[in-house]
Protein backbone atom coordinates (compact mmCIF):
# COMPACT_ATOMS: atom_id res chain seq x y z
CA UNK A 1 0.00 0.00 0.00
CA UNK A 2 2.37 2.08 1.25
CA UNK A 3 4.38 1.68 -2.79
CA UNK A 4 1.17 1.98 -4.24
CA UNK A 5 0.49 5.96 -2.74
CA UNK A 6 3.88 7.02 -3.65
CA UNK A 7 2.69 6.22 -7.06
CA UNK A 8 0.06 8.59 -6.71
CA UNK A 9 1.62 11.79 -5.15
CA UNK A 10 -0.49 13.85 -3.05
CA UNK A 11 -0.27 16.80 -5.84
CA UNK A 12 -1.02 14.70 -8.83
CA UNK A 13 -3.97 13.61 -6.43
CA UNK A 14 -4.89 17.47 -5.58
CA UNK A 15 -5.29 18.41 -9.43
CA UNK A 16 -7.47 15.45 -9.99
CA UNK A 17 -9.94 16.19 -6.78
CA UNK A 18 -10.11 19.99 -8.06
CA UNK A 19 -11.03 19.18 -11.62
CA UNK A 20 -13.66 17.07 -10.17
CA UNK A 21 -14.88 19.67 -7.86
CA UNK A 22 -15.63 21.79 -11.30
CA UNK A 23 -17.35 18.30 -13.35
CA UNK A 24 -19.48 17.27 -10.17
CA UNK A 25 -23.07 17.74 -12.03
CA UNK A 26 -26.10 15.51 -12.14
CA UNK A 27 -26.65 15.18 -8.28
CA UNK A 28 -25.10 12.46 -5.74
CA UNK A 29 -25.84 9.77 -8.28
CA UNK A 30 -24.54 11.18 -11.29
CA UNK A 31 -21.20 12.62 -9.12
CA UNK A 32 -20.87 8.85 -7.86
CA UNK A 33 -21.27 7.49 -11.06
CA UNK A 34 -18.40 9.97 -12.23
CA UNK A 35 -16.18 8.86 -9.31
CA UNK A 36 -16.87 5.51 -10.58
CA UNK A 37 -15.89 6.24 -13.89
CA UNK A 38 -12.61 8.07 -13.02
CA UNK A 39 -11.30 5.97 -10.13
CA UNK A 40 -12.21 2.52 -10.75
CA UNK A 41 -12.30 2.12 -14.45
CA UNK A 42 -9.64 4.39 -15.76
CA UNK A 43 -7.30 5.59 -13.13
CA UNK A 44 -7.45 2.23 -11.27
CA UNK A 45 -6.61 4.19 -8.21
CA UNK A 46 -9.03 1.78 -6.02
CA UNK A 47 -11.15 -1.57 -6.67
CA UNK A 48 -14.58 -1.29 -7.07
CA UNK A 49 -15.31 -3.61 -4.38
CA UNK A 50 -13.36 -1.57 -1.75
CA UNK A 51 -15.52 1.25 -3.67
CA UNK A 52 -18.47 0.03 -3.35
CA UNK A 53 -17.66 -0.63 0.67
CA UNK A 54 -16.58 2.82 0.88
CA UNK A 55 -19.86 4.04 -1.26
CA UNK A 56 -22.29 1.97 1.64
CA UNK A 57 -21.05 3.42 4.80
CA UNK A 58 -21.06 7.06 3.27
CA UNK A 59 -24.76 5.83 2.18
CA UNK A 60 -25.83 5.11 5.63
CA UNK A 61 -24.45 8.80 7.04
CA UNK A 62 -26.41 12.09 7.45
CA UNK A 63 -24.13 14.69 4.85
CA UNK A 64 -23.82 14.63 1.34
CA UNK A 65 -22.66 10.81 0.10
CA UNK A 66 -20.88 11.83 -2.92
CA UNK A 67 -18.65 14.11 -1.18
CA UNK A 68 -18.19 12.07 1.61
CA UNK A 69 -17.14 9.13 -0.76
CA UNK A 70 -14.33 11.92 -2.55
CA UNK A 71 -13.33 12.27 1.44
CA UNK A 72 -12.82 8.63 1.98
CA UNK A 73 -10.71 7.93 -0.85
CA UNK A 74 -8.82 10.85 -0.53
CA UNK A 75 -7.81 9.85 3.09
CA UNK A 76 -7.28 6.37 2.49
CA UNK A 77 -4.86 7.26 -0.19
CA UNK A 78 -3.29 10.26 1.54
CA UNK A 79 -4.32 9.99 5.47
CA UNK A 80 -5.73 13.41 7.12
CA UNK A 81 -4.83 15.87 4.57
CA UNK A 82 -5.80 13.48 1.70
CA UNK A 83 -9.27 13.57 2.85
CA UNK A 84 -9.54 16.70 3.60
CA UNK A 85 -7.53 18.17 0.21
CA UNK A 86 -10.54 15.56 -1.48
CA UNK A 87 -13.84 16.40 0.21
CA UNK A 88 -12.57 20.17 0.49
CA UNK A 89 -12.08 20.44 -2.97
CA UNK A 90 -15.54 19.07 -3.92
CA UNK A 91 -17.25 21.55 -2.23
CA UNK A 92 -15.24 24.80 -2.57
CA UNK A 93 -15.66 25.79 -6.31
CA UNK A 94 -19.67 25.58 -6.03
CA UNK A 95 -19.57 27.61 -3.06
CA UNK A 96 -17.37 30.12 -4.98
CA UNK A 97 -20.02 29.54 -8.23
CA UNK A 98 -22.79 30.00 -6.35
CA UNK A 99 -21.99 33.11 -4.34
CA UNK A 100 -21.04 34.52 -7.80
CA UNK A 101 -24.37 33.49 -8.84
CA UNK A 102 -25.98 34.35 -5.98
CA UNK A 103 -24.85 38.12 -6.34
CA UNK A 104 -25.88 38.24 -9.77
CA UNK A 105 -29.18 37.40 -8.41
CA UNK A 106 -29.50 39.81 -5.92
CA UNK A 107 -28.18 42.31 -8.23
CA UNK A 108 -29.85 42.02 -11.56
CA UNK A 109 -32.84 40.21 -10.94
CA UNK A 110 -34.78 37.22 -13.04
CA UNK A 111 -32.29 36.61 -16.13
CA UNK A 112 -34.14 35.34 -19.18
CA UNK A 113 -31.23 33.61 -20.35
CA UNK A 114 -30.26 31.91 -17.00
CA UNK A 115 -33.49 30.53 -17.32
CA UNK A 116 -33.10 29.21 -20.92
CA UNK A 117 -30.10 27.63 -19.37
CA UNK A 118 -31.94 25.81 -16.65
CA UNK A 119 -34.01 24.60 -19.20
CA UNK A 120 -31.61 22.98 -21.32
CA UNK A 121 -29.92 21.74 -18.18
CA UNK A 122 -33.12 19.69 -15.72
CA UNK A 123 -33.82 17.38 -18.26
CA UNK A 124 -30.07 16.58 -19.07
CA UNK A 125 -29.70 16.07 -15.12
CA UNK A 126 -32.77 13.73 -15.23
CA UNK A 127 -31.18 11.60 -17.73
CA UNK A 128 -27.83 12.21 -15.58
CA UNK A 129 -29.59 10.39 -12.77
CA UNK A 130 -30.92 7.60 -14.72
CA UNK A 131 -27.56 6.77 -16.23
CA UNK A 132 -26.24 6.67 -12.74
CA UNK A 133 -29.27 4.42 -11.38
CA UNK A 134 -28.06 1.85 -14.33
CA UNK A 135 -23.98 1.84 -13.53
CA UNK A 136 -24.84 1.21 -10.22
CA UNK A 137 -27.46 -1.18 -10.58
CA UNK A 138 -25.43 -3.32 -12.93
CA UNK A 139 -22.72 -4.02 -10.90
CA UNK A 140 -25.03 -4.02 -7.00
CA UNK A 141 -28.13 -5.82 -8.44
CA UNK A 142 -26.18 -9.25 -8.88
CA UNK A 143 -29.68 -11.56 -8.13
CA UNK A 144 -33.07 -11.79 -7.30
CA UNK A 145 -32.93 -11.27 -4.18
CA UNK A 146 -31.09 -8.16 -4.76
CA UNK A 147 -32.96 -6.50 -7.37
CA UNK A 148 -36.17 -7.26 -5.23
CA UNK A 149 -35.07 -5.22 -2.61
CA UNK A 150 -34.26 -2.59 -4.76
CA UNK A 151 -37.96 -2.69 -6.37
CA UNK A 152 -39.09 -2.70 -2.72
CA UNK A 153 -37.23 0.57 -1.54
CA UNK A 154 -38.35 2.34 -4.81
CA UNK A 155 -42.04 1.33 -3.85
CA UNK A 156 -41.89 2.18 -0.24
CA UNK A 157 -39.55 6.00 -1.62
CA UNK A 158 -42.34 6.73 -4.38
CA UNK A 159 -45.70 5.15 -3.33
CA UNK A 160 -45.94 5.03 -0.01
CA UNK A 161 -43.18 7.87 1.01
CA UNK A 162 -41.62 5.86 3.46
CA UNK A 163 -38.55 7.86 5.25
CA UNK A 164 -35.41 6.64 3.66
CA UNK A 165 -33.28 6.73 6.81
CA UNK A 166 -36.28 3.55 7.47
CA UNK A 167 -35.32 1.96 4.73
CA UNK A 168 -31.74 1.89 5.26
CA UNK A 169 -33.05 0.21 8.11
CA UNK A 170 -34.56 -1.88 6.99
CA UNK A 171 -32.16 -3.06 3.86
CA UNK A 172 -29.44 -3.63 6.71
CA UNK A 173 -31.83 -5.58 8.91
CA UNK A 174 -32.82 -7.76 5.59
CA UNK A 175 -28.30 -8.32 4.61
CA UNK A 176 -27.18 -8.97 8.29
CA UNK A 177 -30.08 -11.83 8.89
CA UNK A 178 -29.65 -12.73 5.10
CA UNK A 179 -25.83 -12.80 5.72
CA UNK A 180 -26.63 -15.57 8.14
CA UNK A 181 -28.46 -17.71 6.44
CA UNK A 182 -27.87 -16.92 2.71
CA UNK A 183 -24.42 -15.66 2.54
CA UNK A 184 -23.81 -16.24 -0.86
CA UNK A 185 -26.69 -13.85 -1.95
CA UNK A 186 -25.08 -10.74 -0.51
CA UNK A 187 -21.86 -11.11 -2.02
CA UNK A 188 -20.96 -8.93 -4.81
CA UNK A 189 -17.99 -9.82 -7.59
CA UNK A 190 -15.88 -12.09 -7.71
CA UNK A 191 -11.84 -12.08 -6.55
CA UNK A 192 -11.34 -9.34 -9.03
CA UNK A 193 -14.11 -7.37 -10.54
CA UNK A 194 -14.90 -6.70 -14.88
CA UNK A 195 -12.66 -3.51 -14.02
CA UNK A 196 -9.82 -5.45 -12.76
CA UNK A 197 -10.09 -8.40 -15.77
CA UNK A 198 -10.36 -5.30 -17.92
CA UNK A 199 -8.02 -2.76 -16.80
CA UNK A 200 -5.96 -4.65 -14.52
CA UNK A 201 -5.13 -4.78 -10.89
CA UNK A 202 -6.26 -1.43 -8.82
CA UNK A 203 -3.55 0.96 -6.71
CA UNK A 204 -5.75 -0.18 -3.53
CA UNK A 205 -7.11 -3.80 -4.83
CA UNK A 206 -9.55 -6.00 -3.19
CA UNK A 207 -6.41 -7.71 -1.35
CA UNK A 208 -4.90 -4.84 -0.67
CA UNK A 209 -3.73 -4.76 3.82
CA UNK A 210 -4.92 -1.88 5.22
CA UNK A 211 -2.89 1.46 5.31
CA UNK A 212 -1.35 1.75 9.12
CA UNK A 213 -2.70 5.19 9.35
CA UNK A 214 -6.14 3.68 8.46
CA UNK A 215 -5.92 1.00 11.16
CA UNK A 216 -8.88 1.43 13.83
CA UNK A 217 -7.34 2.37 17.39
CA UNK A 218 -9.82 3.76 20.22
CA UNK A 219 -7.21 6.44 21.26
CA UNK A 220 -6.97 7.82 17.65
CA UNK A 221 -10.54 7.52 17.97
CA UNK A 222 -11.29 9.68 20.81
CA UNK A 223 -8.47 12.21 19.50
CA UNK A 224 -10.25 12.82 16.31
CA UNK A 225 -13.61 13.13 17.92
CA UNK A 226 -12.16 15.39 20.37
CA UNK A 227 -10.11 17.59 18.11
CA UNK A 228 -13.89 17.94 15.87
CA UNK A 229 -16.01 19.05 19.21
CA UNK A 230 -12.93 21.45 19.74
CA UNK A 231 -13.00 22.96 16.59
CA UNK A 232 -16.81 23.04 16.87
CA UNK A 233 -16.71 24.90 19.79
CA UNK A 234 -14.24 27.42 19.25
CA UNK A 235 -15.95 28.68 15.96
CA UNK A 236 -19.32 28.63 17.43
CA UNK A 237 -18.04 30.41 20.31
CA UNK A 238 -15.89 32.95 19.17
CA UNK A 239 -19.35 33.76 17.06
CA UNK A 240 -21.33 33.92 20.14
CA UNK A 241 -18.87 36.32 21.44
CA UNK A 242 -18.60 38.47 18.81
CA UNK A 243 -22.01 38.59 17.64
CA UNK A 244 -24.05 37.22 20.80
CA UNK A 245 -26.08 33.87 20.54
CA UNK A 246 -29.20 35.41 18.63
CA UNK A 247 -26.79 37.30 15.91
CA UNK A 248 -27.26 36.12 12.82
CA UNK A 249 -24.10 34.62 12.01
CA UNK A 250 -24.17 32.38 15.38
CA UNK A 251 -27.93 31.20 15.01
CA UNK A 252 -26.92 30.45 11.14
CA UNK A 253 -23.73 28.17 12.36
CA UNK A 254 -26.49 26.39 15.15
CA UNK A 255 -29.20 25.85 12.59
CA UNK A 256 -27.20 24.38 10.23
CA UNK A 257 -25.49 21.95 12.79
CA UNK A 258 -28.22 20.86 13.41
CA UNK A 259 -29.52 20.02 9.39
CA UNK A 260 -26.35 19.09 8.52
CA UNK A 261 -26.96 15.77 11.01
CA UNK A 262 -30.36 15.21 9.74
CA UNK A 263 -29.41 15.02 5.87
CA UNK A 264 -30.74 11.06 5.19
CA UNK A 265 -31.55 10.62 2.93
CA UNK A 266 -29.60 13.45 0.53
CA UNK A 267 -30.23 17.39 0.10
CA UNK A 268 -34.13 16.95 -0.72
CA UNK A 269 -34.76 15.11 2.40
CA UNK A 270 -33.68 17.83 4.16
CA UNK A 271 -34.89 20.81 2.38
CA UNK A 272 -38.51 20.80 3.91
CA UNK A 273 -36.56 21.30 7.46
CA UNK A 274 -34.02 24.41 5.65
CA UNK A 275 -37.41 25.97 4.28
CA UNK A 276 -39.14 26.10 7.54
CA UNK A 277 -35.98 27.52 9.30
CA UNK A 278 -34.44 29.87 7.35
CA UNK A 279 -37.81 31.13 5.70
CA UNK A 280 -40.54 30.43 7.94
CA UNK A 281 -38.91 30.88 11.78
CA UNK A 282 -35.58 33.52 10.73
CA UNK A 283 -36.56 35.08 7.76
CA UNK A 284 -33.31 34.76 6.27
CA UNK A 285 -35.25 34.79 2.67
CA UNK A 286 -38.20 34.34 1.06
CA UNK A 287 -40.00 31.13 0.07
CA UNK A 288 -39.33 32.22 -4.05
CA UNK A 289 -35.93 33.43 -3.33
CA UNK A 290 -35.35 29.81 -1.95
CA UNK A 291 -37.49 27.81 -4.98
CA UNK A 292 -34.68 29.83 -7.09
CA UNK A 293 -31.56 28.99 -5.08
CA UNK A 294 -32.53 25.50 -5.57
CA UNK A 295 -32.47 25.78 -9.22
CA UNK A 296 -29.02 27.36 -9.34
CA UNK A 297 -28.14 24.58 -6.61
CA UNK A 298 -28.82 21.89 -9.23
CA UNK A 299 -27.31 23.09 -12.46
CA UNK A 300 -23.67 24.19 -10.46
CA UNK A 301 -21.15 21.51 -9.89
CA UNK A 302 -21.09 19.80 -6.36
CA UNK A 303 -23.96 18.11 -3.74
CA UNK A 304 -27.29 20.06 -4.15
CA UNK A 305 -27.27 20.71 -0.12
CA UNK A 306 -24.52 23.44 -1.55
CA UNK A 307 -28.07 25.44 -1.91
CA UNK A 308 -27.43 26.14 2.10
CA UNK A 309 -24.48 28.60 0.47
CA UNK A 310 -27.19 30.14 -1.19
CA UNK A 311 -29.51 30.57 1.82
CA UNK A 312 -26.66 31.99 4.01
CA UNK A 313 -25.69 34.48 1.28
CA UNK A 314 -29.09 35.81 0.50
CA UNK A 315 -29.63 36.12 4.69
CA UNK A 316 -25.81 37.94 5.12
CA UNK A 317 -27.64 40.43 2.52
CA UNK A 318 -30.67 41.20 3.76
CA UNK A 319 -29.40 41.35 7.34
CA UNK A 320 -26.80 43.63 6.80
CA UNK A 321 -24.82 41.90 9.38
CA UNK A 322 -21.59 44.53 8.44
CA UNK A 323 -24.06 47.48 7.87
CA UNK A 324 -25.53 48.53 4.71
CA UNK A 325 -22.61 49.68 3.09
CA UNK A 326 -21.00 45.88 3.49
CA UNK A 327 -23.68 44.13 1.90
CA UNK A 328 -21.57 41.67 -0.15
CA UNK A 329 -18.74 41.44 2.90
CA UNK A 330 -21.52 39.89 5.16
CA UNK A 331 -23.33 38.11 2.31
CA UNK A 332 -20.04 36.59 1.64
CA UNK A 333 -19.23 35.53 5.48
CA UNK A 334 -22.66 34.29 6.40
CA UNK A 335 -22.52 31.74 2.79
CA UNK A 336 -18.79 30.60 4.43
CA UNK A 337 -19.76 30.03 7.78
CA UNK A 338 -23.28 28.19 6.48
CA UNK A 339 -20.92 26.06 4.39
CA UNK A 340 -18.50 25.03 6.85
CA UNK A 341 -20.69 24.47 9.47
CA UNK A 342 -22.46 22.50 7.10
CA UNK A 343 -19.67 20.19 5.90
CA UNK A 344 -17.72 19.93 9.18
CA UNK A 345 -19.89 16.66 10.40
CA UNK A 346 -19.37 15.02 7.10
CA UNK A 347 -15.24 14.75 7.45
CA UNK A 348 -15.79 14.14 11.35
CA UNK A 349 -17.79 11.11 10.32
CA UNK A 350 -15.33 9.91 7.72
CA UNK A 351 -12.46 10.18 9.65
CA UNK A 352 -13.52 8.72 12.73
CA UNK A 353 -15.54 6.24 11.09
CA UNK A 354 -13.14 5.35 8.24
CA UNK A 355 -10.65 3.13 9.94
CA UNK A 356 -13.41 0.89 11.79
CA UNK A 357 -15.44 0.40 8.20
CA UNK A 358 -11.73 -0.54 6.59
CA UNK A 359 -11.45 -3.41 9.18
CA UNK A 360 -14.83 -4.76 7.59
CA UNK A 361 -14.27 -4.85 3.91
CA UNK A 362 -13.56 -8.43 4.04
CA UNK A 363 -15.58 -9.61 6.98
CA UNK A 364 -19.55 -10.82 5.61
CA UNK A 365 -21.26 -10.09 8.78
CA UNK A 366 -20.57 -6.28 8.04
CA UNK A 367 -20.75 -6.51 4.02
CA UNK A 368 -23.77 -8.29 3.77
CA UNK A 369 -26.10 -5.57 5.50
CA UNK A 370 -24.34 -2.94 3.44
CA UNK A 371 -24.57 -4.76 0.15
CA UNK A 372 -28.66 -4.70 1.02
CA UNK A 373 -28.49 -1.16 1.29
CA UNK A 374 -26.71 -0.34 -1.64
CA UNK A 375 -29.31 -2.41 -3.56
CA UNK A 376 -32.33 -0.46 -1.23
CA UNK A 377 -30.60 2.99 -2.63
CA UNK A 378 -30.46 1.46 -6.09
CA UNK A 379 -34.26 2.41 -5.96
CA UNK A 380 -34.29 5.19 -4.16
CA UNK A 381 -32.33 6.47 -7.04
CA UNK A 382 -34.68 5.28 -9.51
CA UNK A 383 -36.93 7.10 -7.55
CA UNK A 384 -35.25 10.70 -7.87
CA UNK A 385 -35.09 10.15 -11.45
CA UNK A 386 -38.69 9.42 -11.74
CA UNK A 387 -39.52 12.80 -9.36
CA UNK A 388 -36.85 14.93 -12.00
CA UNK A 389 -38.84 13.30 -14.59
CA UNK A 390 -41.96 14.23 -13.49
CA UNK A 391 -41.33 17.92 -12.70
CA UNK A 392 -39.66 18.47 -16.04
CA UNK A 393 -41.57 17.19 -18.23
CA UNK A 394 -44.82 18.12 -16.13
CA UNK A 395 -43.50 21.02 -15.18
CA UNK A 396 -47.56 22.70 -14.16
CA UNK A 397 -47.95 19.69 -12.82
CA UNK A 398 -49.78 16.38 -14.20
CA UNK A 399 -53.10 17.78 -15.01
CA UNK A 400 -51.06 20.57 -16.79
CA UNK A 401 -49.22 21.00 -20.35
CA UNK A 402 -46.64 18.05 -20.95
CA UNK A 403 -43.43 19.79 -22.11
CA UNK A 404 -42.11 17.64 -25.67
CA UNK A 405 -39.37 20.37 -26.18
CA UNK A 406 -37.63 19.23 -23.01
CA UNK A 407 -38.33 15.13 -23.73
CA UNK A 408 -36.47 15.72 -26.65
CA UNK A 409 -33.11 17.06 -25.10
CA UNK A 410 -33.96 14.01 -22.05
CA UNK A 411 -33.77 11.61 -25.11
CA UNK A 412 -30.63 13.12 -26.42
CA UNK A 413 -28.79 13.50 -23.61
CA UNK A 414 -30.20 9.53 -22.38
CA UNK A 415 -28.51 8.57 -26.10
CA UNK A 416 -25.25 10.13 -25.66
CA UNK A 417 -24.19 8.62 -22.32
CA UNK A 418 -25.82 5.46 -22.83
CA UNK A 419 -24.82 4.48 -26.46
CA UNK A 420 -22.37 6.94 -27.17
CA UNK A 421 -20.51 7.14 -24.00
CA UNK A 422 -20.21 10.81 -23.71
CA UNK A 423 -18.85 12.83 -20.42
CA UNK A 424 -21.44 14.26 -17.67
CA UNK A 425 -19.82 17.81 -18.52
CA UNK A 426 -20.35 17.84 -22.19
CA UNK A 427 -23.80 16.75 -22.11
CA UNK A 428 -24.67 18.97 -19.77
CA UNK A 429 -22.85 22.28 -22.07
CA UNK A 430 -24.59 21.15 -24.77
CA UNK A 431 -28.37 20.63 -23.00
CA UNK A 432 -27.77 24.13 -21.41
CA UNK A 433 -26.84 25.42 -24.92
CA UNK A 434 -29.93 23.74 -26.62
CA UNK A 435 -32.06 25.48 -23.54
CA UNK A 436 -31.13 28.65 -24.10
CA UNK A 437 -31.51 28.39 -28.09
CA UNK A 438 -34.93 26.96 -27.49
CA UNK A 439 -36.06 30.10 -25.20
CA UNK A 440 -34.78 32.38 -27.04
CA UNK A 441 -36.18 31.14 -30.71
CA UNK A 442 -39.14 29.76 -29.20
Amino acid sequence: MKDDVARVPLSTAFWYWLRLGFMSFGGPAGQIALMHQELVERKRWISEKRFLHALNYCMVLPGPEAQQLATYIGWLMHRTWGGVIAGGLFVLPSLFILMGLSWVYLVFGSVPAVAGVLYGIKPAVTAIVVFAAYRIGSRALKNAWLWSIAAAAFIAIFAVKVPFPLIVLVAGVIGYVGGKYAPGTFVIGGKHGAAAQLHGPALIDDDTPTPRHALFTWKRFFIVLASFVLIWLVTIGTLTVLFGWNGALTQMAWFFTKAALLTFGGAYAVLPYVYQGAVEHQHWLTGLQMIDGLALGETTPGPLIMVVAFVGFVGGWTRAIFGPDALLLSAVVASTIVTFFTFLPSFMFILLGGPFIETTHGNLKFTAPLTAITAAVVGVIVNLAVFFALHVLWPDGLHGGFDWLSLVIGLAAAIALFRFKVGVIPVVLVCGVAGLAIRLLV
